[in-house]
């Protein structure tokens, strides 16, 4: 039994990551779809980019249900911190945002929190 445990734990933080980057794509997509156009209902309505960020987060939403059943609260919700460094880099990507050094240092401090977090999970055990 301890090693599906184990197991369940390691999908729950295989899960959640895919969600962060779920995500971070629908942001990028929402993003996209709201620059440069007036907010009006029809254009909200009718919007691919909008559409294809509202799809994602259902499905984040979904895959983040199903992580938090298999794993431990306190070690899966932490990891969803990741989304910042997804952002990061997607925006870098797609819109030319620049990486500085001080976001370089944030997206560093994020890992070793999540780290952090995710041994005094397994510590715990």
């Amino acid at each position: 039994m301890r090693g599906h445990k184990k197991n369940s734990v390691l999908w729950a933080i295989i899960i959640v990551f895919l969600t962060t980057l779920i995500t971070s794509l629908a942001q990028v997509f929402i993003k996209k779809g709201l620059t440069g156009f007036e907010l009006t209902l029809p254009f909200i309505l009718s919007d691919y980019s909008l559409i294809t960020g509202w799809v994602l987060y259902a499905l984040a939403a979904v895959l983040l249900i199903i992580a938090l059943r298999l794993g431990e609260l306190s070690v899966v919700y932490p990891v969803i911190a990741s989304s910042f460094i997804w952002v990061t880099i997607l925006a870098a990507i797609i819109f030319h945002d620049v990486i500085g050094p001080l976001k370089i240092a944030g997206i560093t401090l994020i890992i070793i929190g999540i780290s952090l977090i995710g041994l005094g999970g397994v510590r715990k055990r």
